[in-house]
């Protein structure tokens, strides 16, 4: 059987161009590390893979809301301890106000100390964070959540501008956690506290006058009411942190499989990458002999 030198040419040059191709699609995976190239190179384990990278992206996402949400609840959770430290500080000085040997000047030298905790609570209560919002307002973060007024009556100057909605993210498949929180009933102590310090700022206070101690003795109330909301809160940060902890460390684990399974399914195998690239190499090389040799052959040489 004869064929022309076009069909000649036309054969190697198909030969050269697929061993070409091969070893550029050898090389490519060798330098990517990547056994597929391309989804058609293996449709079933390419939807595999394509599955468990959608699935760690969105394990990396609840992994970041965890860490954010997390952060944010410590800072939370130190600021309302320290609310909470204040207050009992707070508390024994009424305690101290409550005993009826005390004199005028004694009630009057309280007086500082009251509005110095006054102020500070409320300073607390209206943290900013770095970014300029509220902590404690709730969702409404551009609103101070303690309001006050210095023209209403005394005993009404402080109220809650904030609100008592939930800012909720996502930390797992159908997870969601609570991230903010709210300072709803810290307004009343503020309100009573100003009540007393009015009540013990008076020249010639009496530790046993009826309306003085009722008004310590609100504020007392008022002390343990507070100090039971927000150590309360406290808890519940505390308890949340520790659950996230728990689902952050799920998501490690599932990642870690997922990790695991990509590369078993998509690396390539290194040592046998080698050795195909080899034999591709070799047939180029042959091929391109075999050319330049026959090329060389006439049928009209002399034998």
């Amino acid at each position: 059987m004869r064929i022309s030198s076009s069909q000649y040419q036309a054969l190697m040059t198909q030969s050269l161009a697929q061993n070409q191709e091969r070893i550029t699609y050898v090389s490519q995976q060798m330098a990517n590390g990547n056994r597929i190239q391309l989804p058609s190179d293996d449709p079933v384990d390419s939807v595999r893979l394509s599955r468990l990278k959608r699935e760690e992206t969105a394990i990396d996402q609840y992994r970041n809301n965890i860490s954010a949400v997390k952060q944010r609840m410590s800072k939370d959770e130190g600021y309302l301890q320290n609310m909470v430290n204040d207050m009992n500080s707070g508390r024994d000085l009424l305690v101290w106000a409550a005993d009826g040997a005390n004199t005028p000047q004694d009630l009057n030298s309280m007086v500082t100390s009251l509005s110095s905790l006054r102020d500070s609570l409320l300073y607390t209560a209206n943290t900013l964070d770095q970014e300029g919002r509220y902590v404690f307002s709730g969702t409404a973060t551009a609103t101070a959540p303690i309001a006050y007024d210095k023209n209403a009556p005394l005993g009404s100057r402080y109220s809650y501008a904030g609100n008592t909605n939930d800012q909720t993210v996502v930390v797992g498949n159908g997870i969601t956690q609570t991230a903010n929180q709210n300072v709803q009933g810290m307004e009343k102590l503020l309100n009573q506290l100003d009540q007393t310090i009015d009540a013990l700022s008076k020249p010639n206070v009496n530790a046993n006058d009826p309306a003085v101690r009722s008004t310590v003795g609100n504020t007392l109330s008022g002390f343990d009411g507070a100090m039971s909301l927000l150590s309360g809160k406290v808890a519940v940060l505390g308890g949340q942190q520790n659950i996230l902890d728990t689902i952050d460390s799920n998501h490690e684990n599932v990642s870690l499989s997922n990790k695991t399974a990509i590369n078993d399914i998509g690396q390539l195998d290194v040592g046998a990458a080698a050795i195909e690239l080899n034999g591709y190499q070799t047939a180029l090389q042959a091929s391109y002999k075999a050319y330049s040799k026959i090329g060389n052959l006439s049928l009209f040489a002399a034998l």
